[in-house]
Protein backbone atom coordinates (compact mmCIF):
# COMPACT_ATOMS: atom_id res chain seq x y z
CA UNK A 1 0.00 0.00 0.00
CA UNK A 2 1.84 3.63 -0.71
CA UNK A 3 2.84 5.71 1.85
CA UNK A 4 1.27 3.63 4.17
CA UNK A 5 -1.40 5.33 4.46
CA UNK A 6 -4.74 3.27 5.37
CA UNK A 7 -7.96 3.44 2.55
CA UNK A 8 -10.67 5.26 2.93
CA UNK A 9 -12.99 2.29 4.29
CA UNK A 10 -10.03 1.59 7.00
CA UNK A 11 -9.93 5.38 8.07
CA UNK A 12 -14.13 5.30 8.20
CA UNK A 13 -14.38 1.94 10.38
CA UNK A 14 -11.38 3.15 13.05
CA UNK A 15 -12.86 1.85 16.31
CA UNK A 16 -14.49 -0.73 18.12
CA UNK A 17 -17.72 -1.74 16.68
CA UNK A 18 -20.00 -3.54 19.03
CA UNK A 19 -23.22 -5.40 17.84
CA UNK A 20 -25.43 -8.53 18.55
CA UNK A 21 -26.12 -9.80 15.67
CA UNK A 22 -28.85 -12.42 14.74
CA UNK A 23 -28.37 -16.17 13.36
CA UNK A 24 -31.37 -17.32 11.16
CA UNK A 25 -31.30 -20.65 9.63
CA UNK A 26 -32.25 -21.57 5.97
CA UNK A 27 -35.85 -21.12 6.67
CA UNK A 28 -35.84 -17.60 7.89
CA UNK A 29 -36.18 -19.05 11.68
CA UNK A 30 -34.53 -17.25 14.48
CA UNK A 31 -32.08 -19.46 16.11
CA UNK A 32 -30.54 -16.23 18.60
CA UNK A 33 -27.73 -13.73 18.71
CA UNK A 34 -23.93 -13.88 18.80
CA UNK A 35 -22.50 -11.18 20.53
CA UNK A 36 -19.39 -9.22 18.70
CA UNK A 37 -16.94 -6.71 19.39
CA UNK A 38 -14.50 -6.46 16.31
CA UNK A 39 -11.67 -3.51 14.81
CA UNK A 40 -9.89 -3.66 12.17
CA UNK A 41 -6.62 -1.93 13.09
CA UNK A 42 -3.95 -0.08 11.02
CA UNK A 43 -0.45 -0.59 12.01
CA UNK A 44 1.53 1.39 9.52
CA UNK A 45 3.07 -1.43 7.58
CA UNK A 46 0.04 -3.76 8.74
CA UNK A 47 -3.48 -4.18 9.13
CA UNK A 48 -5.26 -6.27 12.13
CA UNK A 49 -8.72 -7.54 11.86
CA UNK A 50 -9.61 -8.90 15.30
CA UNK A 51 -13.02 -10.19 16.49
CA UNK A 52 -14.59 -11.75 19.66
CA UNK A 53 -17.86 -13.71 19.05
CA UNK A 54 -20.08 -15.20 22.30
CA UNK A 55 -22.95 -16.79 20.14
CA UNK A 56 -26.02 -17.37 22.34
CA UNK A 57 -27.91 -19.49 19.59
CA UNK A 58 -29.53 -22.56 19.82
CA UNK A 59 -30.33 -25.83 17.31
CA UNK A 60 -27.25 -27.21 14.96
CA UNK A 61 -26.03 -24.03 13.99
CA UNK A 62 -24.45 -23.10 17.60
CA UNK A 63 -22.25 -25.96 17.49
CA UNK A 64 -21.26 -25.31 13.55
CA UNK A 65 -20.33 -21.42 14.38
CA UNK A 66 -19.30 -21.30 18.03
CA UNK A 67 -15.39 -21.31 18.70
CA UNK A 68 -15.01 -21.53 22.25
CA UNK A 69 -14.06 -18.00 22.66
CA UNK A 70 -11.87 -18.31 20.17
CA UNK A 71 -10.63 -14.94 19.02
CA UNK A 72 -10.79 -14.31 15.16
CA UNK A 73 -7.35 -12.35 13.97
CA UNK A 74 -6.68 -12.34 10.32
CA UNK A 75 -3.92 -9.87 7.97
CA UNK A 76 -5.69 -7.47 5.59
CA UNK A 77 -3.95 -6.42 2.54
CA UNK A 78 -5.70 -2.75 2.83
CA UNK A 79 -6.17 -0.22 -0.42
CA UNK A 80 -8.84 1.58 -2.10
CA UNK A 81 -9.14 -1.48 -4.86
CA UNK A 82 -9.62 -4.28 -2.44
CA UNK A 83 -9.65 -5.41 1.05
CA UNK A 84 -7.62 -8.59 0.98
CA UNK A 85 -8.16 -11.53 3.92
CA UNK A 86 -5.14 -13.30 4.31
CA UNK A 87 -6.11 -15.75 6.94
CA UNK A 88 -5.94 -18.10 8.68
CA UNK A 89 -9.59 -17.43 10.16
CA UNK A 90 -11.12 -16.02 6.79
CA UNK A 91 -9.54 -16.03 3.20
CA UNK A 92 -11.18 -14.12 0.13
CA UNK A 93 -11.45 -10.07 -0.52
CA UNK A 94 -13.96 -7.40 0.26
CA UNK A 95 -14.07 -4.40 -2.93
CA UNK A 96 -14.96 -1.25 -1.05
CA UNK A 97 -17.26 1.36 -2.70
CA UNK A 98 -17.10 4.43 -0.43
CA UNK A 99 -18.40 3.58 2.50
CA UNK A 100 -20.60 0.33 1.61
CA UNK A 101 -17.39 -2.96 1.49
CA UNK A 102 -18.75 -5.94 -0.32
CA UNK A 103 -16.97 -8.96 0.83
CA UNK A 104 -16.71 -12.37 -0.46
CA UNK A 105 -15.07 -14.96 1.96
CA UNK A 106 -14.28 -18.71 3.21
CA UNK A 107 -14.20 -19.54 6.67
CA UNK A 108 -12.11 -22.71 7.42
CA UNK A 109 -13.59 -23.08 11.09
CA UNK A 110 -17.27 -22.74 9.70
CA UNK A 111 -16.62 -24.55 6.58
CA UNK A 112 -18.31 -22.04 4.71
CA UNK A 113 -18.28 -19.19 1.97
CA UNK A 114 -19.86 -16.00 3.26
CA UNK A 115 -20.82 -12.87 1.19
CA UNK A 116 -20.92 -10.20 3.92
CA UNK A 117 -21.85 -6.68 3.20
CA UNK A 118 -21.12 -3.59 5.34
CA UNK A 119 -22.35 -0.48 5.15
CA UNK A 120 -21.37 2.27 6.91
CA UNK A 121 -24.17 5.57 7.80
CA UNK A 122 -22.25 8.18 9.79
CA UNK A 123 -25.29 10.31 10.19
CA UNK A 124 -27.15 7.59 11.86
CA UNK A 125 -23.91 6.32 13.38
CA UNK A 126 -24.34 2.63 12.56
CA UNK A 127 -22.86 0.04 10.51
CA UNK A 128 -25.54 -2.25 8.45
CA UNK A 129 -23.99 -5.45 8.75
CA UNK A 130 -24.86 -8.55 6.50
CA UNK A 131 -23.80 -12.22 5.97
CA UNK A 132 -24.94 -14.97 3.84
CA UNK A 133 -23.35 -18.18 4.56
CA UNK A 134 -23.13 -20.72 2.07
CA UNK A 135 -21.81 -24.35 0.88
CA UNK A 136 -20.62 -24.14 -2.67
CA UNK A 137 -24.26 -22.32 -3.61
CA UNK A 138 -26.14 -23.92 -1.21
CA UNK A 139 -27.35 -21.41 2.00
CA UNK A 140 -27.07 -22.77 4.94
CA UNK A 141 -27.69 -19.61 7.30
CA UNK A 142 -27.41 -16.11 7.59
CA UNK A 143 -26.15 -13.10 10.32
CA UNK A 144 -27.33 -9.80 10.19
CA UNK A 145 -27.87 -7.32 12.72
CA UNK A 146 -27.04 -3.12 13.33
CA UNK A 147 -23.23 -2.16 14.90
CA UNK A 148 -22.20 0.93 16.91
CA UNK A 149 -18.88 2.40 17.19
CA UNK A 150 -16.43 3.87 19.96
CA UNK A 151 -13.01 5.13 20.61
CA UNK A 152 -13.15 4.69 24.51
CA UNK A 153 -15.15 1.56 25.53
CA UNK A 154 -12.53 -0.12 27.78
CA UNK A 155 -12.17 3.29 29.79
CA UNK A 156 -15.16 4.92 29.83
CA UNK A 157 -18.06 4.32 31.84
CA UNK A 158 -20.96 6.36 29.81
CA UNK A 159 -19.85 4.51 26.65
CA UNK A 160 -20.27 1.02 28.33
CA UNK A 161 -23.81 2.71 29.30
CA UNK A 162 -24.44 3.43 25.89
CA UNK A 163 -23.35 0.19 24.17
CA UNK A 164 -25.54 -1.70 26.61
CA UNK A 165 -28.36 0.28 26.17
CA UNK A 166 -27.73 -0.54 22.20
CA UNK A 167 -27.35 -4.44 22.21
CA UNK A 168 -30.55 -4.35 24.84
CA UNK A 169 -32.58 -2.26 22.03
CA UNK A 170 -31.04 -4.42 19.09
CA UNK A 171 -32.12 -7.56 21.38
CA UNK A 172 -35.85 -6.56 20.53
CA UNK A 173 -35.84 -5.33 17.38
CA UNK A 174 -33.87 -8.06 15.62
CA UNK A 175 -36.48 -10.73 15.50
CA UNK A 176 -39.21 -8.00 14.37
CA UNK A 177 -40.10 -9.54 9.99
CA UNK A 178 -39.54 -7.33 7.53
CA UNK A 179 -42.89 -5.84 6.53
CA UNK A 180 -43.36 -2.92 5.01
CA UNK A 181 -46.87 -0.49 6.21
CA UNK A 182 -49.87 -2.93 5.64
CA UNK A 183 -52.86 -0.73 5.61
CA UNK A 184 -51.19 2.87 4.34
CA UNK A 185 -50.03 4.14 1.32
CA UNK A 186 -46.98 6.30 1.15
CA UNK A 187 -43.50 7.57 0.04
CA UNK A 188 -39.80 6.53 0.53
CA UNK A 189 -37.52 8.98 -0.24
CA UNK A 190 -34.17 9.54 -0.49
CA UNK A 191 -30.67 10.13 -2.19
CA UNK A 192 -28.65 6.99 -3.14
CA UNK A 193 -24.58 7.36 -4.35
CA UNK A 194 -23.97 5.45 -7.27
CA UNK A 195 -20.97 4.09 -8.62
CA UNK A 196 -19.35 2.11 -11.46
CA UNK A 197 -18.15 -1.10 -11.84
CA UNK A 198 -14.66 0.42 -11.61
CA UNK A 199 -15.68 1.50 -7.82
CA UNK A 200 -15.75 5.12 -9.21
CA UNK A 201 -18.84 7.28 -7.91
CA UNK A 202 -20.71 8.48 -11.16
CA UNK A 203 -22.91 10.57 -9.06
CA UNK A 204 -26.03 10.55 -7.25
CA UNK A 205 -29.54 9.11 -7.99
CA UNK A 206 -32.71 10.65 -6.27
CA UNK A 207 -35.32 8.15 -5.51
CA UNK A 208 -39.07 7.87 -4.56
CA UNK A 209 -40.84 5.14 -3.96
CA UNK A 210 -44.74 5.48 -4.29
CA UNK A 211 -46.68 2.90 -2.30
CA UNK A 212 -50.50 2.07 -2.07
CA UNK A 213 -51.10 -1.42 0.09
CA UNK A 214 -54.18 -3.20 -2.31
CA UNK A 215 -54.37 -5.74 0.63
CA UNK A 216 -52.88 -6.63 3.68
CA UNK A 217 -50.82 -8.48 1.48
CA UNK A 218 -50.42 -6.85 -1.29
CA UNK A 219 -49.09 -3.24 -2.76
CA UNK A 220 -48.60 -1.43 -5.96
CA UNK A 221 -45.40 0.33 -6.17
CA UNK A 222 -43.65 2.69 -8.74
CA UNK A 223 -40.06 3.46 -8.24
CA UNK A 224 -38.34 6.70 -9.99
CA UNK A 225 -35.24 7.21 -10.12
CA UNK A 226 -33.27 10.69 -11.34
CA UNK A 227 -29.55 11.43 -11.46
CA UNK A 228 -26.83 9.04 -12.20
CA UNK A 229 -29.71 6.59 -12.94
CA UNK A 230 -32.66 7.88 -14.41
CA UNK A 231 -35.40 4.72 -14.66
CA UNK A 232 -39.25 4.64 -13.89
CA UNK A 233 -40.26 1.10 -13.16
CA UNK A 234 -43.78 -0.46 -11.54
CA UNK A 235 -44.63 -3.53 -10.09
CA UNK A 236 -47.53 -5.48 -7.74
CA UNK A 237 -45.14 -6.63 -4.95
CA UNK A 238 -46.86 -9.29 -2.31
CA UNK A 239 -45.91 -11.43 0.37
CA UNK A 240 -46.57 -14.76 2.17
CA UNK A 241 -44.53 -15.12 5.57
CA UNK A 242 -40.94 -14.14 4.72
CA UNK A 243 -41.30 -14.94 1.14
CA UNK A 244 -41.67 -11.61 -1.04
CA UNK A 245 -42.60 -11.46 -5.45
CA UNK A 246 -42.55 -8.75 -7.72
CA UNK A 247 -45.16 -9.48 -10.26
CA UNK A 248 -44.75 -6.79 -13.10
CA UNK A 249 -45.42 -4.95 -15.58
CA UNK A 250 -42.05 -3.86 -15.35
CA UNK A 251 -39.86 -6.27 -12.84
CA UNK A 252 -40.64 -9.62 -11.82
CA UNK A 253 -38.54 -11.40 -9.22
CA UNK A 254 -39.04 -12.75 -5.83
CA UNK A 255 -36.91 -12.03 -2.37
CA UNK A 256 -36.73 -13.58 1.38
CA UNK A 257 -36.38 -11.96 4.43
CA UNK A 258 -34.50 -12.82 7.42
CA UNK A 259 -35.28 -10.53 10.39
CA UNK A 260 -35.47 -6.95 9.02
CA UNK A 261 -33.70 -7.87 6.22
CA UNK A 262 -34.63 -8.43 2.26
CA UNK A 263 -32.57 -9.60 0.20
CA UNK A 264 -34.39 -9.19 -3.40
CA UNK A 265 -33.71 -10.35 -7.56
CA UNK A 266 -35.64 -8.10 -9.90
CA UNK A 267 -35.38 -8.49 -13.60
CA UNK A 268 -36.72 -5.82 -15.98
CA UNK A 269 -39.17 -7.41 -18.62
CA UNK A 270 -37.94 -7.37 -22.19
CA UNK A 271 -34.05 -6.16 -21.12
CA UNK A 272 -30.78 -8.01 -20.01
CA UNK A 273 -31.31 -5.72 -16.71
CA UNK A 274 -31.62 -6.92 -13.48
CA UNK A 275 -31.16 -5.97 -9.84
CA UNK A 276 -30.27 -7.46 -6.82
CA UNK A 277 -30.90 -5.66 -3.80
CA UNK A 278 -30.58 -5.78 0.34
CA UNK A 279 -32.79 -3.78 1.97
CA UNK A 280 -33.13 -3.28 5.91
CA UNK A 281 -35.73 -1.65 8.02
CA UNK A 282 -33.58 0.08 10.70
CA UNK A 283 -35.81 1.94 12.76
CA UNK A 284 -39.74 1.75 13.79
CA UNK A 285 -40.59 4.45 11.01
CA UNK A 286 -40.14 2.25 8.20
CA UNK A 287 -36.63 3.67 7.28
CA UNK A 288 -34.76 1.59 4.94
CA UNK A 289 -31.05 0.88 4.26
CA UNK A 290 -30.59 0.56 0.50
CA UNK A 291 -27.80 -1.66 -1.18
CA UNK A 292 -29.24 -1.71 -4.78
CA UNK A 293 -26.62 -3.53 -7.44
CA UNK A 294 -27.62 -3.46 -11.35
CA UNK A 295 -26.35 -6.01 -14.08
CA UNK A 296 -26.71 -5.51 -17.90
CA UNK A 297 -25.95 -8.90 -19.49
CA UNK A 298 -25.22 -10.59 -16.03
CA UNK A 299 -21.90 -8.19 -15.51
CA UNK A 300 -21.78 -5.55 -12.90
CA UNK A 301 -23.51 -1.95 -14.07
CA UNK A 302 -23.77 0.09 -10.83
CA UNK A 303 -23.49 -0.23 -7.57
CA UNK A 304 -25.85 1.93 -5.25
CA UNK A 305 -26.68 2.80 -1.76
CA UNK A 306 -28.28 4.85 0.96
CA UNK A 307 -31.35 5.46 3.12
CA UNK A 308 -34.63 6.03 2.49
CA UNK A 309 -37.41 8.19 4.92
CA UNK A 310 -41.00 7.17 4.99
CA UNK A 311 -43.80 9.68 4.66
CA UNK A 312 -46.78 8.47 5.45
CA UNK A 313 -50.16 9.06 3.82
CA UNK A 314 -53.79 7.81 3.72
CA UNK A 315 -54.75 4.52 5.63
CA UNK A 316 -56.38 3.25 2.69
CA UNK A 317 -57.19 -0.30 3.80
CA UNK A 318 -60.37 1.54 6.80
CA UNK A 319 -63.10 -0.60 7.89
CA UNK A 320 -65.64 -1.62 5.59
CA UNK A 321 -69.39 -1.73 6.47
CA UNK A 322 -72.53 -3.22 5.00
CA UNK A 323 -75.55 -1.00 4.42
CA UNK A 324 -78.31 -2.84 5.82
CA UNK A 325 -82.03 -2.47 4.21
CA UNK A 326 -84.27 -0.81 5.85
Amino acid sequence: MADNKPSKFQQAITGEWHGLPSVFDVDGSHTGFNKVNRASVFEGDRTTYWMETDFQNVGPLRNRFDTAGARFEFGVVDSDQDRVYCGPDFMGSGRPYGLLVDSNYYSPGWNTDLRTVNLILPEHGLQVYSSQLFEADTLVAVFNGLYVVTQDHDTNPDTQKFVEDFLEQEKKNAKKPFILPVKHAGQWTGSLEVYDDQQNQVGTTDVVIDYTPTSLREANVTVTMTGAIERTFSYKRSRVDSVHTFEGPDVFGNARAYGRYLWSTQHFYGEAFKLKSRDTLIDENYTLCSVWQFYKSNKEKYTTFGVLQWQQGDNVLGARYIQENS
